[in-house]
Parts: C-alpha cells; structure tokens; sequence
C-alpha cells in the first residue's frame, strides 16, 4: 500500500499560475508510526565499524596507499553480524541499524587536493546489484540481515540513486546518455541542485529522463564476465514488463534498489542526496519497495515480524525541524520551488537542526521540538535527530568534552535519534593526520573500553537507550515540563505509557513530583538505578548515587 499521495502534477513539474515560486500541494497522510518517531537508529561505516574477516581488507587490487583515513581500513559486514551477535546493539537499546552503502564500488582511488581516496565509504557505486568484496558477500549481508532479524533490529540499506563514482583510471565514465559530467552544481534554484553534480568528477544521473536506455557497457561486461548476465536481463525484461516504466536510468536504480528488498526482507531506505534528485523518483522507489517488502513477508511467512509499513528516511541537506536553514515548514525551499518530501513516500527526514541547537538548555530543546512535531508544521511526521554524523564538520562537541550531556540531550529528545558509531565510546572526532570529512571517521576505539571512563560512558547511553526503547512515548510522545527545580518533565502518547525524567539531581535520597502523570500507589521502575519505586502523593522517593531518574511503569513478569 503506498503511504503517501503525491503531489499535484503541476506543482510536480514546477508549473504555476501567478507570481512566486511552485509550491507542492500538501496532502493529508496518516500519522507516522510512532515506532519510528521514536526509533534509536545507529548509523556507521562498516568499514571503520568491526574487522571480522582480514582476508577481504583490500579486494579488487586495491592498494594500501591512501592519504590519512582515505583508504579502506578492514571493517565488514562480518564485524558487524559478531557485534550482533554479542548483544552490543541490543544493550544499547538500538531499534535499527543503517549502513552506509555496501554496494559495489568503485574500484579505483581519486587522486586529488586531499591525496588518493577510495571508496571506502560507500558513496561510489560502480555496481548496485554486487556487495562490495571489501564489505563481504551477499550471503554475508543475507546473514546479517537474518541475525538482526532474530535480534529484533531492524535494517536500513543506505540508497544512492543521484550518483554514480568518480572516474579513474579503472573506473570509466557511463555513457552519456546515462550520466552528465558537468556542470557542477550551482545551487540557484531547483535545476541548479538536481541538473548537475554535486562536485568535479562525480557524475550526475540522469534521474529527470524518461528516455529508454541501454545497459553501460561495462556493467553488460562485468555481468557478463561474471556468469549472469542472462539472469540480470531477464529480471530486468520483467521488471519493465511488470511496470510498464521506460528503460531510463531513474527505473532501473529503482529496479536494483528494491531488489534488495525482496530477496532478504530489508525494512527500510535511508536516502541519500534527497534533494539533489527529482522527488518524484522517490514515489517511485517507496511505491516499489513497499511492494517487494509484502512480496518477501508473503513468500517468508516464518521470517517476517509484523506487517509494519517499508521505512524511508531522506538526507535532505539544509532541512531542520525548527525552521534551519532552507526549511519553510514541512517544504525545503529550493527558491524557485518548495518541495514537502513528506509528500513522496518519505516518512522521516534527518534533522539538520538538532546539532545547531544542541547548545540550548534542556526545556528550550525538549518544548520547541515537541510543539513542531505535535500541533506544529512537523506534525505526525519523523526526524532523525543527531548530534555527529559522517560528514557535518560542525558536530557538536567534536571536541568529545561534553559526552555526557550530549547523550542525555539526544536520546531524551523528542522525534527519532541517530547515534553515530562511537558516540557511545567517544571517539575521537578530529583526527589531526587526516584532512576533510575524514577526520569525522577515523576506526572504531574498541580498545577504549578497556578505560573505566568509557565503560562508564557506554553504560549511560545503554540506560538512555533501553529506557527510549521500553517507552515510545520518549520520542513520539508530547512533552510537558513539570517542574523547574529539579528539572522534571514529562512525555505522553495515547495508547502508550507515559514516562516522566528529572534530571540535575543531588546524589542520595531525593524526591521528585511526577505530578497527575501517575496515580498514587503506582508501580514505576527508574531505569536508571534499576530500583522500583510507588507513588505517594503525587512523589516517588529514590536513594540513589545517580543524577537523573528515568520513571516509567514498572513491567510485571
């Protein structure tokens, strides 16, 4: 079932009647599922994330021979799937997983202003049908995917559909009839961020034609040199037979994309470069992973969990929860349009705000992000919060000197939350030997966890994150500040368990007011000290050495 109604097909082609620019009719759309505006998603590079198999470090003839942090480094979906196993997701209170793109890519390094660079990032695709060799197999993936499954975490494949890699010199250009190498983006108005690349050497698809095409080349003769070539013609002969789409680019990424989805089941799409693509491939995309998603529960019927609708969250750079940047509430305005991505199958869009923001005090965070989602212009929709990402060089606290405090504010935030690998560690965010983005993605510091400092840094977000996730009500729910002194407040949703946090505490014994929130003589578990307490005129009394009380009804059983 498609979640969302598109838009109107003028506003669609940026056509309008009269002065100003195209404006996208919004349409009424159900509610997101609170599952998801309240989800924690942990987000890494699985290059940089776990070494679980050293025999695929460098595939493809690729060479150790990168500048700082450009190269590939060992981790792989192997690391990932021991991790799983361990139960390190699941301490955390981690409801999703999401990994940058372990597609196929390319195979060469750039050589450039920052020195040689491979691709181990992800964002370079030469191949969208192959797991890179470097990430693992995919059976590997297919495992993975299984091993969550039965963890109860979700997996989100990360999508790139605007792109393709950079050329080198084993790595040749598409044809032009699929790709356009220039001009690079000049950010004026809506063709100027969509009709044209990102930067030099990165080229664009294109994604606007609806002009059939023929295969590149080389992807025919990869396929070919493989053995399946027949296979992957003869699956895409039925896909356009099935769908009665053209053979345009834009068809046959969707094509790849949702493949993914319906041989192992994947749950959703973190999209990446949303806004540099037409919105309407996004309609497309959702409409065909929701279908392939019901095609693998009805063929998988002992594998599926439930019937929760396919998930899709955008990167849509410059969109804030609180008005940031080009945001004119729910629309991203490109300044001769304004685009409600809501309005094209995406269910959430990560909040470019929140790490801006992060600086403010508890109540002013918590109150303006709560009257945006609930009542506001973001109503019954998700954002993804984070305070560090992959490549925001503004993260907050790169420095790594507010740690605490930054775990707290994210994960008692209102909406959905993003931990970035090693936020939970605190790893370092400013590697002095590397240049750029890199420095944000320097290798996971397992070894820290030998410090008692770090283990007791983990430990605070395992409690933040488990109570986040034993009640919904965290990030989907509306808040009310209770009191000031302590700083106290509540979170409800109906149908689901209200919660009530005070923070700012005194060690020891200390009483707190839940207010009319609980009924005396209730049972509520604080998540944090781990004690059960009742409620007695209108108070709960804990003896603890810890400075926050995390209150919810405690579970019988």
């Amino acid at each position: 079932m498609i979640k969302r109604k598109i838009a109107s097909v003028l506003a669609g082609l940026g056509l309008l009647v009269g002065c100003g620019p195209a404006v996208d009719t919004v349409a009424e759309a159900p509610a997101v599922d609170p599952f998801w505006r309240n989800a924690t998603i942990y987000f890494m590079l699985p290059d940089r994330f776990a070494n679980g198999n050293p025999d695929n470090d460098l595939a493809y003839g690729r060479k150790d021979d990168a500048a700082p942090l450009r190269g590939f480094m060992g981790g792989d979906l192997r690391g990932v799937i021991e991790k799983l196993e361990s139960g390190y997701f699941n301490d955390l209170g981690v409801d999703a997983i999401w990994m940058s793109p372990v597609y196929e890519q390319i195979q060469g390094a750039t050589d450039e202003g920052t020195g040689r660079t491979y691709a181990y990032h992800g964002y370079w695709p030469r191949d969208w049908t192959a797991v890179d060799r470097n990430f693992g197999t995919e059976a590997e993936l297919a495992e993975l995917i299984e091993v969550a499954r039965s963890k109860g975490i979700r997996v989100l494949l990360d999508v790139v559909i605007n792109h393709t890699g950079p050329v080198t010199e084993r790595d040749p250009l598409a044809p032009q009839s699929w790709v356009r190498p220039a001009p690079v983006c000049d950010w004026t108005g809506f063709a100027g961020t969509v009709s044209c690349t990102l930067v030099d050497n990165l080229p664009d698809i294109r994604t606007e034609s609806e002009k059939p095409v023929e295969l590149p080349p080389q992807l025919r003769e990869k396929w070919q040199r493989e053995g399946r070539l027949e296979q992957e013609l003869a699956e895409l002969d039925e896909f356009f037979a099935r769908t009665g789409y053209p053979r345009a680019p834009r068809y046959y990424l969707v094509k790849w994309a949702t493949d993914w989805v319906r041989e192992y089941g994947v749950d959703g799409f973190r999209v990446d470069t949303t806004k540099h693509v037409e919105p309407e491939v996004w309609a497309v995309l959702e409409k065909e992973a929701s279908q392939a998603l019901a095609e693998w529960r009805a063929e998988n019927p002992q594998e599926k969990r439930d019937d929760r609708d396919f998930f899709m969250v955008g990167e849509v750079y410059g969109f804030g929860a609180n008005g940031f940047g080009m945001t004119r509430g729910r629309n991203y305005d490109f300044g001769d349009r304004q685009v409600d991505f809501f309005n094209y199958g995406f269910d959430s869009l990560i909040n470019f705000d929140f790490s801006q923001r992060a600086d403010e005090d508890w109540e002013t965070l918590f109150s303006t992000y709560s009257g945006n989602l609930h009542g506001g212009p973001l109503d019954g929709v998700g954002v993804l919060n984070y305070l560090t990402s992959h490549d925001d060089m503004n993260s907050f606290d790169r420095g790594r000197q507010r740690t605490r405090e930054a775990a707290t504010k994210l994960m008692l935030a209102p909406g959905a939350v993003q931990i970035y690998y090693g936020d939970e560690l605190a790893r370092p965010l400013n590697a002095s030997q590397a240049n750029g983005d890199a420095q944000l993605r320097s290798a996971m510091n397992w070894e820290d966890l030998e410090q008692q400092e770090t283990r007791e840094l983990l430990a605070h977000w395992q409690k933040l994150g488990q109570f986040r996730q034993a009640y919904p009500a965290v990030g989907a729910g509306k808040h009310h500040k209770l009191a000031d002194q302590p700083y106290t407040f509540a979170r409800t949703l109906d149908g689901q368990a209200p919660v009530v946090v005070a923070l700012d505490l005194e060690a020891g014994e200390k009483q707190v007011s839940v207010g009319d929130v609980f009924a005396d003589g209730t049972a509520l578990k604080d998540f944090y000290s781990g004690q059960e307490v009742t409620v007695e005129n209108g108070a709960v009394t804990v003896d603890s050495d810890f400075d926050i009380l995390l209150l919810g009804p405690a579970r019988k059983g």
